[in-house]
């Protein structure tokens, strides 16, 4: 293997002393020893690196325009065009028709309005700018979003862009982390796989918090490695900063990744044994500063003058951080929430759990295209550097991108508690790193047999696992499993026999092998931009990809009588016919009993996921921003998963007087608040949080708050309905009160309570 030799101190492929590259020299090129694992070490390129002349002497500084385009002088010159053109392409696809999702997860929406009308609101992520309760994560991914809202004003654009730029940085980083050690070609190919990885389209054109996560956890992994090279104590802080942002952005999933890199960091690492754990310890310093701080200010900040922490039981993020968000994701004990499942193989419900979780028909199509061609390549890599030094940096590549992967999807494919497809974007980077690293050392040593056949064994791979996920949605491209099967084992064949074809045929193969493994995830991705998603879970790639739905799995029905996982993909108005909606029992408004399927749409779209198998509700479960859909009149409740459709009749009449009130309406369940709150652009008080199922207001302050003239509508249905056990009674009971005390008003299909009419009983 031509392989790019390690300049870290200590390390057995490099040298130590005077004869070392300065810090921030690219390794690829030092002049040190061949390590003991591979041929003769590389000659220098052939276009000759120039030494930076001294000020004042030789030829001037290049234009910096021209040193954007040329990229490092190092490099081959396609390669900074190359990489431009990447980041180009990420973000015209991820940008096309981004508007088609509305408000995409109104949930998170109507606090990102929050956060641009009051900095309260933004410090806390109140779900309303008066500041009732927050959503039930940190803030972290909201900020962004919140301060593109202040400065564009509220609309899909002004939300979902900074979600697309994160996108677009984590390619760009991932790109830079395999460029410095396995060349441009590595990061060109792990940047691609990345951006055409359909949960990836997804997540990086929604609002929910997975993108940030992505992002910087990407960024960890990067800063590791670069402490693995020349054992630099700031990098080893920006990783722990990096970790602490990213718990505030989705709170414990940030640490999947710690304890592989942080073992990895201790055995490897060039430096005293002393002096990696001095770092390591400095690291979780700086990560607990840069995740604690907001935390602290939250737990001492007295709670009477701040909002309740949804989705908490006792108002109390470290209790939302360790039980709902935390230890009940992992064992599937979330008080408050609507259940977790089973473990161990079994099936709860949030679907089956297993060592084959990625790879079934909810999760698959989302993420694992290419992971049995990263887990070989994986393998290889281990394989190649196992007489390497301790120090090697190319082991500690694969160790890190590799231990990232398999401690994530371990976690993944066993948690018991709510678990989204969606989830799975946190792979993404893990998988295409791998990929990118393992495709080009193999191809370095294709001269050898076992690496040729083992590049061959990755696409044929690849091939048959992308004809089994296309095989699942059998109506989509039909034609498209045949051309990733025969183009991949072709690509393969050409692998095999690579050391006697010429250079271009070599590379021919190479390409149509490649082309075959990413063409079937890329067409769920040009599918996954051309269909607007809304509400709380969303899925990538065509109608029927991803079989889970809300609580349930398999496609089925959930027990209780929970609609299934049917899933959606149509325009215009009007009520809809929902797929698979498995389950019987559920109201077709889903407003008290039924979880709906995922919902996919664009403007003007309504999907109907109703309780009866088969669907063809009237209105079931709307989704898009306010005034979408087909509804009718006046708009109708929104349930646990989506909001409601708010029609103009309905948006005047909370509209009217609402400066006089702190509140202009109360609805149960964040879902169906947020709806209003966006349309009317006036505080809606989330009665429970997400689920409504959270013990704020209680009874006794509702009832304050009516007295007090805060409260000017109660918003009838939403939520969870009640059910749920102790925890949901505080919505009962407050329900149970409104309708039996206050006077009714319906509009259109919705149903409202003037909490300034008192019926006569009353």
């Amino acid at each position: 293997m031509t392989t790019q030799p390690d300049t870290s101190t200590g390390n057995g492929t490099g040298t130590s002393g005077a004869g070392d590259p300065s810090p921030g020299t690219d390794a690829r090129f030092a002049t040190s020893p061949a390590p003991s694992w591979g041929p003769p070490a590389p000659t220098l390129p052939s276009e000759p690196v120039r030494p930076a002349a001294a000020p004042g002497a030789g030829e001037p500084a290049r234009p910096y325009l021209h040193r954007a385009w040329r990229g490092r002088p190092e490099d081959p010159r396609w390669a900074r065009p190359a990489f431009l053109a990447l980041l180009l392409a990420t973000t015209v696809l991820y940008l096309y028709g981004l508007s088609a999702s509305g408000y995409a997860n109104s949930f998170y929406s109507a606090a990102v309005q929050a956060g641009s009308q009051s900095w309260k609101a933004f410090f806390f992520g109140s779900l309303d700018s008066a500041n009732a309760i927050t959503v039930d994560k940190p803030p972290a991914s909201l900020w962004p979003m919140a301060l593109s809202v202040r400065i564009f004003g509220l609309s899909s654009w002004a939300i979902l862009v900074p979600e697309v730029l994160m996108g677009v940085a984590t390619v760009g980083v991932l790109y830079a982390a395999l460029r410095r050690r396995f060349g441009p070609a590595a990061g060109l190919i792990a940047g691609t796989v990345l951006a055409l990885t359909p949960v990836a389209a997804l997540m990086f054109r929604f609002n929910n918090p997975d993108a940030m996560l992505a992002l910087l956890m990407t960024v960890t992994v990067y800063c590791v490695i670069r402490g693995l090279e020349d054992g630099r104590t700031k990098w080893l802080v920006w990783a722990g900063v990096a970790v602490g942002f990213a718990f505030l952005a989705k709170t414990l999933q940030a640490f999947l990744i710690l304890p592989p890199l942080a073992v990895l960091y201790a055995v490897c690492a060039p430096v005293s044994l002393r002096k990696r754990f001095a770092q390591i310890g400095l690291s979780a310093g700086a990560m607990v500063v840069a995740g604690g701080w907001w935390v602290a200010i939250v737990e001492l900040w007295p709670a009477s003058s701040r909002p309740y922490i949804g989705g908490s039981q006792n108002n109390s993020f470290l209790e939302l951080t360790f039980g709902y968000n935390g230890l009940g994701r992992i064992n599937g004990d979330e008080t408050g929430s609507v259940g977790g499942g089973g473990g161990g193989g079994g099936t709860g419900q949030w679907g089956e759990t297993g060592w084959n979780r990625m790879f079934n028909s909810e999760i698959g199509s989302q993420i694992s295209w290419l992971l049995p061609a990263a887990l070989i390549l994986l393998v290889a890599g281990l394989v190649l550097t196992r007489k390497a030094k301790r120090t090697d940096l190319t082991r500690g590549s694969f160790l890190a991108w590799g231990g990232a992967l398999l401690m994530t999807a371990l976690v993944f494919s066993y948690m018991a508690g709510i678990f989204h497809q969606y989830y799975t974007v946190a792979l993404a980077p893990y998988i295409a790193a791998v990929v990118g690293m393992g495709a080009t050392v193999l191809w370095e040593e294709r001269g050898k047999v076992w690496a040729s056949l083992t590049l061959a064994g990755a696409a044929t791979a690849s091939a048959a696992w992308g004809y089994v996920l296309l095989d699942r949605t059998s109506d989509y491209l039909p034609w498209l499993k045949w051309l990733v099967l025969v183009g991949g084992l072709t690509g393969a064949l050409g692998l095999i026999f690579v050391t006697r074809l010429g250079r271009r045929p070599a590379l021919a193969a190479a390409a149509l092998s490649f082309a075959a493994a990413i063409a079937g995830p890329t067409a769920y991705t040009l599918s996954t931009v051309n269909t607007g998603h809304s509400g709380s879970i969303v899925t990538a790639g065509p109608s029927g990809a991803s079989t889970m739905g809300g609580p349930g799995g398999g496609g089925g029905g959930m027990r209780g009588g929970f609609p299934g996982g049917g899933q959606n993909q149509q325009n215009g108005n009007g009520a809809q016919n929902g797929q698979q909606g498995g389950g019987t029992g559920g109201p077709p408004t889903g407003g008290t009993g039924g979880f709906p399927g995922q919902n996919q749409q664009g403007n003007g779209n309504t999907q109907g996921n109703g309780g009866t198998r088969g669907g063809n509700q009237q209105g079931g479960m709307p989704g898009g921003g306010p005034g979408e859909g087909g509804m009718g009149g006046g708009g109708g409740a929104g349930g646990l998963l989506n909001g409601a459709n708010v029609g103009s009749a309905a948006k005047a009449l909370l509209s009217k007087n609402a400066g006089d009130y702190t509140w202009a309406a109360a609805a149960i369940g964040s879902q169906n608040s947020a709806s209003y709150q966006l349309a009317t652009g006036k505080p809606v008080m989330a009665i429970g949080g997400f689920n409504g199922t959270d013990p704020s207001p209680t009874l006794a302050q509702f009832k304050k708050y009516v007295t007090d003239g805060k409260i000017h509508y109660f918003i009838s249905g939403g939520g969870m309905g009640g059910g749920g056990g102790a925890s949901s009674s505080a919505s009962s009971r407050i329900s149970s009160w409104v309708t039996a005390n206050f006077k009714k008003v319906t509009v259109g299909s919705a149903t409202f309570y003037d909490l300034t009419q008192p019926t006569s009983s009353s």
